[in-house]
């Protein structure tokens, strides 16, 4: 761990760590998860077929083939279709998701857009999404982007607004589009110029996958059939802002170093939250979707049931925010209700967050 004053921070206790490490935790009193559905892009991008078009670049390299298969797990990804935009698979699973909860857009107080992916800076996405929704004039709408944590934070913020009774439903959406930054990051690792080490910092991006999801929120005492969202914790290690940096060019990671990092924030998240939370014998665990390597870790750093981990990046790749309500949604049909379920991911930048819903 590194040392506090080291980091920057002036109080620091014997071990060395800072005194204002920990997590915020929130809890909610009368929020459920009424739906989660999702919208998957139709074509499939097989890793094979990836391999095949760098080929040239590892033999270069000297590199093998199949990395993507055998590192990281990932067998294929999908691929919206030509003419097809994220932000309109973002409102076909809003829809879904409004059907699914039997609430009419007129009912909805509060949109909230998490997508990583943007097509401009202004307007926000989310103003496409409510127009596309149907929502009302009254209905507040906006994104919030915190890399691939995006989707969790959301469900956070409308389940305080629906508990503290600014607003009665609320949409948390989430559109991605990994196409662009596949495309340029083939094209760029093809390059003669690239090195063994270029190559490695930008492998993250071959994972990425497109895809779209929605959940609907409401109040649980008008909703008996929901899903109670009970509450959770965050936690920052904001000294990591620079390991993962993405754009439509392309992502670059320093993977040794993120993976390092992301397992001391998770521990710690996890060890802080026994204090409040008892998560060690949950049915699910629903994990931001990334490889195989940073599910193995958590799994070992946390001690959790592999049973218990459903994955869908082997088929998928990694959604971004979409991740976890793909994951949740896929999952859903095999959940009864009284189960126990936890939302766990860390997000670029660094941030971890954990939520449990009873199912």
């Amino acid at each position: 761990m590194q040392d506090c004053r080291a980091a920057g921070f002036q109080r620091c206790n014997s071990t060395g760590e800072s005194e204002l490490n920990g997590n915020a935790t929130t809890t909610h009193r009368n929020v459920a998860l009424l739906s989660v559905d999702s919208e998957l892009a139709p074509r499939i991008t097989t890793s094979v077929e990836i391999d095949a078009r760098l080929q040239p670049a590892l033999k270069r390299l000297r590199l093998p083939s199949g990395l993507l298969q055998r590192v990281a797990g990932v067998q294929e990804r999908r691929n919206w279709a030509p003419g097809q935009a994220f932000d309109d698979a973002a409102v076909l699973a809003g829809r879904r998701a409004l059907q699914s909860a039997g609430i009419e857009p007129g009912q909805v107080g509060l949109m909230i857009n998490t997508s990583v992916t943007r097509k401009h800076l202004e307007p926000s996405v989310a103003v496409r999404i409510h127009h596309g929704l149907g929502l009302p004039s009254s209905a507040t709408n906006f994104d919030i982007a915190n890399a691939c944590l995006g989707f969790v934070n959301g469900m956070t913020l409308a389940a305080q607004l629906i508990d503290s009774g600014q607003v009665q439903y609320a949409v948390v959406i989430d559109g991605e589009d990994a196409d662009e930054i596949q495309s340029n990051t083939i094209d760029r690792l093809g390059r003669a110029d690239i090195s063994r080490k270029d190559f490695m910092s930008e492998f993250a991006s071959l994972t990425l996958g497109s895809g779209a999801a929605a959940a609907v929120l409401g109040p649980a005492d008008a909703h008996p059939e929901g899903h109670r969202m009970l509450g959770g914790v965050t936690r920052a290690a904001t000294q990591f802002n620079g390991l993962c940096v993405g754009s439509v060019d392309g992502m670059f990671t320093d993977a040794k170093a993120l993976l390092k990092g992301g397992m001391e924030l998770v521990v710690s998240a996890w060890t802080e939250a026994k204090r409040d939370w008892n998560w060690s014998g949950m049915d699910r665990y629903i994990l931001h979707q990334v490889s195989d390597v940073h599910t193995n870790a958590i799994i070992k750093a946390t001690g959790l049931d592999r049973s218990r981990v459903p994955l869908t990046y082997p088929l998928l790749g990694n959604v971004g925010p979409a991740s976890i309500p793909i994951t949740l949604a896929e999952e859903a049909k095999r959940l009864s209700p009284g189960d126990r379920v936890l939302l766990m991911g860390v997000g670029s930048g660094l941030n971890t967050a954990m939520m449990e819903l009873a199912w």
